[in-house]
């Protein structure tokens, strides 16, 4: 992993724990989570999962912010005169569309993460509980034969 000065931690949806590699790799750094306007106008995300999340992040060294993802970090990063951003993976297509707007004006680190199951076919990620569904038997280890 390269090492920055004075990195920023980008915190988001996929990855909600004080354990985030991000916030363990650099603990001093600025950390910011933004509440994706366009998901929350579209209900696209329903209020308790915004109550869940904003609920974990409780527990995170986070600055919360709204808005449009990528201009609010790179706003934030700004502000913070950070040379990198350093955040966590997520299978999700827009995490890629988000990440692929900052590189546009600043490093980002895409730090791995420890996945929750052991599992390696198609994962349902339109629903919590599609993808539940799936997860389950492999968080709990409750396949059947």
């Amino acid at each position: 992993m390269a090492s920055f000065e004075r990195p920023i931690i980008w915190v988001h949806a996929d990855c909600l724990t004080p354990t985030h590699p991000g916030l363990l790799a650099y603990p001093d750094a600025p950390a910011v989570f933004v509440f994706d306007e366009a998901l929350l106008a579209d209900w696209e995300i329903s209020l308790k999962r915004v109550l869940f999340m904003y609920e974990c992040l409780l527990e995170m060294p986070v600055t919360l912010l709204k808005g449009d993802v990528a201009a609010q970090v790179s706003a934030f990063a700004r502000q913070h005169q950070a040379d990198a951003i350093i955040t966590s993976d997520s299978p999700s297509p827009r995490f890629r569309e988000i990440v692929a707007k900052l590189r546009q004006s600043m490093p980002v680190t895409i730090l791995e993460v420890d996945p929750f199951v052991d599992y390696d076919g198609h994962m349902d990620l339109g629903r919590f509980s599609r993808y539940w569904r799936t997860a389950e038997k492999y968080a709990f280890d409750v396949r059947e034969p």
